[in-house]
């Protein structure tokens, strides 16, 4: 795991970058300078761009990875070339069907909302930048850079938010020059990455067919439904809340979901270099280096991420002192869809076998199953307890659909990710867990968060130390923190 570790490590420094600008944007220049109404407003319309991003990408960017090392020479410059083009040949009867049905589209998404109507065109305008984002992004991943394009991914949208909510706190912009701003953050974004990605390894267009065209097409709109699957599973609830509920709840739900996907950063950075090194083990059939690889991907999330997890649900009700009262509503948010983020990480590489294999139609089916239910459970359980009935609904969608993808790897390939390592990281969990949730300091928030999260912190990271639970930490603290090469 040489150059996983290497790139995880310097792409969970960007994604931790990125996550601080994003909980200084989050958790202060929204909740004090934004409208509960506003601030819900842009969760609505980033999640409505969000859902629409994989229809618009039309696959292309797991297609990319899939099938990028297949090919050399010529036949790689007519691969990518047709990748580049084959969003724009479906975007443009879409963009025209959308423009005869644009009203009765209006309608629908401000039906419970009338403060969405003037927006609703930005949703096209970001899903349509997220998508070739992710495509750029995608074909240097193939080239296994992914620590710019992880900066830009994780900083740059948050960043230039940043800025702009400041020009908003100063009242130097107006929330509708904000809201044009978000548009203009992505869209910059989208360039930036395609310059990169292009000077990195600089494609010849060649407009031609390529071979295997069938098998291309085919994963191409399995993988639609795939990302279709895994977006809507993720964010289908805040845009259903904006359907059903008043837009304020956006608000609430928003801050109680970014506070938990803290816990899913690890994941996201150490995703960047698996996916591609995940496609080449099956290319080429190194099965044995597949499950080495699946099984040490898995132990080192889970152990990462199970610290965040004790951080914020121990730090949770002093977390809650600092903000508006009002977004306290979202404390049980906080922990069921933290509980879902780290079983989520249990996956370690799941995903990246997954897609890239042959087997990637039976977890179609069974994520489309879970999204008819995590669509049912939201209109069963928002109408009745608001955003706690969304969390709900999405804990259990989540943890299904991952479990799931575990019976599928174990079914065909025989292999799952649990160590004996596992078992004991589950006990350290619990333990802490247990021994700090009802342990308060009667002092000063943040101090009470500082104290606690240092204190334990330190016994969590010496205990993973000493007992070695993880190898591939073990390594990162000689490394980074003791500077020695010390055997493990």
């Amino acid at each position: 795991m040489g150059i996983v570790s290497s790139q995880s490590f310097k792409n969970l420094i960007t994604t931790y970058l990125g996550f601080g600008i994003g909980a200084l944007n989050t958790l202060v220049l929204y909740v004090h300078f934004f409208k509960d109404e506003y601030y819900g407003l842009v969760g609505f319309l980033l999640s409505s761009a969000t859902l629409a991003m994989p229809f618009i990408a039309v696959g292309a960017q797991n297609t990319l990875i899939k099938f990028y090392s297949r090919y050399s020479g010529r036949n790689q410059d007519v691969f990518l070339s047709f990748m580049l083009l084959m969003p724009i040949l479906v975007l443009i009867p879409s963009s025209i069907v959308i423009s005869i049905f644009y009203e009765d589209l209006v309608n629908f998404l401000a039906s419970k909302n009338e403060i969405v109507r003037p927006f609703v065109f930005l949703i096209g305008i970001i899903a349509f930048a997220m998508a070739y984002f992710e495509i750029a992004y995608a074909y240097s991943k193939a080239q296994l850079r992914s620590v710019f394009g992880n900066i830009m991914n994780e900083v740059f949208h948050r960043l230039g938010v940043m800025i702009l909510l400041i020009l908003f706190a100063l009242k130097i912009i107006t929330t509708q020059d904000f809201l044009y701003g978000v548009g203009v953050v992505y869209i910059l974004r989208m360039g930036i990455m395609m310059v990169y990605a292009f000077y990195i390894k600089r494609p010849r267009l060649r407009l031609a067919i390529p071979y295997e065209l069938t098998a291309i097409l085919k994963y191409s709109v399995l993988i639609i439904v795939a990302g279709s699957v895994a977006v809507m599973i993720l964010e289908i609830d805040m845009f259903m809340l904006g359907k059903l509920v008043s837009i304020e709840n956006v608000a609430y739900y928003s801050v109680g979901i970014y506070i938990a996907a803290v816990i899913a950063v690890p994941a996201r950075a150490m995703h960047q270099i698996m996916y591609p090194l995940t496609a080449n083990y099956l290319n080429e059939r190194r099965f044995l280096e597949l499950k080495d690889l699946y099984k040490k991907s898995s132990l080192t999330l889970y152990i990462i991420s199970g610290l965040l997890l004790l951080l914020i649900v121990c730090n949770i009700k002093s977390l809650y002192l600092i903000l508006d009262p009002a977004y306290s509503k979202g404390l049980y948010v906080v922990l069921l869809i933290s509980l879902a983020k780290l079983v989520d990480n249990i996956l370690g590489n799941n995903n990246a076998i997954l897609y890239n294999s042959d087997y990637y139609r039976l977890v179609l089916v069974l994520g489309v199953f879970l999204v008819i239910v995590a669509v049912a459970l939201n209109l069963i359980f928002i109408p009745k307890l608001g955003i706690n009935g969304a969390a709900i609904a999405t804990f259990i969608a989540s943890v299904g659909y991952a479990l799931a993808k575990i019976v599928v790897v174990f079914k065909k390939f025989k292999m799952h990710p649990f160590t004996t390592e596992s078992l004991y990281t589950t006990i350290l969990l619990v333990i802490l867990g247990l021994g700090f949730y009802f342990w308060d300091f009667n002092i000063n928030p943040f101090l009470a968060i500082a104290l606690k999260s240092s204190i334990l912190a330190l016994i969590y990271v010496a205990v993973v130390y000493i007992f070695k639970l993880s190898p591939e930490i073990c390594k990162w603290i000689n490394d980074y923190i003791f500077k020695t090469k010390i055997p493990l």
